[in-house]
Parts: structure tokens; sequence; C-alpha cells
């Protein structure tokens, strides 16, 4: 198995998984999603809400705000040794007060923690007209993507590594114009392929050219992977969990299988 970087931004990274089969390749992009925690708020406590919103709505918006989230730091509920009541390894603490009239944003939660923070300090929660006042307590916790969506850590999705033969040259000059990604050009009065990773294999250029012109199928083994966090936890960071995630499933089973 081996992966190949294609792509690296601060909150992106697109990579080709070489040598693995679809059940790996699956199994990969369901942890990230739903089983690599991230922090969230989880609960909260309203001491004054004036504004035209009801609490729910406004925790509904509260919840959804992604939050920095060190793993070292913190621990699941569920393998905290306070067995899940909440203490300072499996719970934090954000408070909001506000009077209007202003716009409450996200970055007006207030972290006990000075390591932990929103991640977009501009979200609009609610506006307080004058005389208005907005009060509360949050507690954020570790979940997962099972649990609520608002603790999955971001985007990811992948595709079969595409593999295109063009076995007429003289009679692909369609495809420049058929193919919506850009995937062919004209270099030195040649059809070439100038970047096969840009081929989503619809094949609008086999139904211009002809099946007989251009080829293309699905490499069955390699596949290429786009994650995009939400900012609780950089691309690297998430990978390596879900590693982390994988690798303890396949150790428990292990043991239970010693057990038989």
């Amino acid at each position: 198995m081996e992966i190949k970087l294609l792509e690296k931004k601060e909150n992106k990274v697109v990579f080709v998984l070489k040598g693995a089969d679809p059940v790996f390749a699956n199994t990969l992009r369901r942890v990230i999603s739903v089983e690599v925690p991230t922090m969230a708020i989880d609960e909260i406590n309203f001491y004054k809400n004036s504004s035209a919103l009801y609490d729910e709505i406004i925790a509904h918006r509260i919840g959804l705000v992604p939050i920095k989230t060190d793993l070292k730091s913190y621990d699941l509920r569920s393998e905290c040794n306070c067995k899940g009541e909440g203490c300072a390894k499996c719970q934090l603490n954000f408070t909001l007060n506000c009077k209007g009239p202003c716009t409450v944003y996200s970055k007006d939660l207030k972290s006990q923690d000075p390591k932990i923070k929103v991640v977009f300090d501009n979200m609009p929660i609610v506006k307080l007209l004058k005389d208005q006042q907005l009060e509360l307590e949050a507690s954020a916790k570790l979940g997962n993507g099972k649990e609520h969506i608002k603790f999955s850590p971001g985007l990811v999705f992948y595709r079969n590594y595409p593999e295109i033969e063009i076995k007429k040259e003289e009679k692909a000059a369609k495809s420049i114009k058929a193919c919506p990604r850009g995937v062919f050009e004209l270099k030195n009065k040649k059809i070439v392929v100038n970047d096969v990773t840009k081929c989503d294999l619809c094949e609008a250029c086999v139904e211009a050219c002809g099946a007989d012109v251009i080829s293309i199928k699905a490499n069955e083994n390699d596949f290429i992977f786009e994650l995009e966090s939400w900012g609780q936890l950089s691309p690297k960071e998430i990978l390596e969990e879900a590693l982390n995630v994988i690798d303890k499933k396949v150790d428990e089973f292990s043991k239970k299988l010693k057990e038989i």
C-alpha cells in the first residue's frame, strides 16, 4: 500500500491511495466521517434570553459551531476516569454574555481553556436589539459522528483512479471540448492527457470520439481521496486518528479471536 500526495492546503488534502481495495477505502472513509472524535458544545444553561429566538434555536446554532480540538488533553466521556459524570479531562465550559444592540458572534463564546477556541470567529448566532440580553453557560465534550453530525471532523470522499488510453490520436480531437474537466490538451500536435487525476470517469470523451478511439476504466486498487477539515483538527491529525481507530478495532478483534 502506498500514498501519493497530490494537493496540500491548511484544511484540505488530496492524495492517491495505491494498492488498496474497495473495502479498506470505504472503511477509511467511514471511520473519518463518523469515528474520529472532535469537540462540540453539547449542553447549554440559559440564564437570560430576551432575543427574538427561542432557547432551542440558539442552542442548535451554538452546537454546530466548530471548536478547535486537542485530542491529547481531553478524553471521550466513555473512556474517562470520571465514568461520564463530567470533569476537566472530558468537559470544557464556555460562557457568553452579550447585551444589545449588537450581533452575537461565535467569538463571543469564551473558553476556560485558552488553547481551545472556536474555529471561526464571525459565525452569527443571534441579533440583539436595544435592552435585549443573552447570557448562558455551555459545556463542550468529545464525541464522534455516530452520536451527532456536529462531531464529524470534515468532508471526505474518494473515487477510483482513472486509466485513460488514447487508441487513435488522429480521431481524438473532439475530446478536448467534450471533456468538462479539461483532462485532454493538444501538445506538439498530439492529443495527450494533461492530468489524469482530473478525470471523474464521466466518459463524455468516449461518447464524443467513440470507444474505438478512447477507452476509460477505473482502477479497482487505486483511489483518489479528498479530505477537507471543518477546522477542529488538521487533515493530518484526522488521518492519524482514523488509522489509530482502525488499529484499535483490529487489536480488539484479534483479542476476541484468541478467546474462542
